[in-house]
């Protein structure tokens, strides 16, 4: 079995798009975590801390601060040792929780909405969200979490 691909802090930051800096803040608040050091004690980082970053960098695109990223990463990572499991579960958690933010920019537009128009809007909206909702549920209960 061959050993995993690690990566430098130089080579991390050109994949991820982020200054070496920046890897060095998100180590010291313990967002990412080197995989393991050099005989020269440099820092090295694994495919996991890669995709880990990204996501991180996706987060802060959508608004979250860095309290909420690791706050979420955290408690994901105690629920299941499946790390693609709970990252999945973890993305599907931001992004409803983006999407809440999002309702609520937008409702004091729907609460000025006339009957009429608020109507057909909720008509598109409310099946599919029904349905989205419906989703989730059955994977929920499927699994067991509920």
């Amino acid at each position: 079995m061959s050993e995993p691909l690690l990566y430098r802090i130089g080579e991390l930051s050109k994949m991820a798009g982020v200054s070496p800096r920046t890897i060095d803040f998100y180590t010291s608040m313990g967002l990412i975590e080197p995989e393991k050091r050099t005989a020269k004690n440099y820092r090295l980082y694994s495919d996991e801390t890669l995709h880990r970053l990204k996501r991180i960098v996706q987060l802060k695109q959508d608004k979250y601060t860095l309290d909420e990223i690791k706050t979420t990463m955290s408690g994901w990572r105690k629920v299941s040792s499946e790390e693609q499991v709970s990252g999945k579960l973890m993305e599907l958690q931001l992004h409803l929780e983006q999407l809440q933010r999002e309702v609520q920019e937008i409702e004091p537009v729907l609460n000025q909405l006339k009957p009429g128009q608020a109507k057909q809007v909720f008509k598109r909206l409310v099946p599919q969200t029904a349905a989205c909702v419906e989703a989730l549920m059955l994977l929920l209960n499927k699994g067991g979490i509920m």
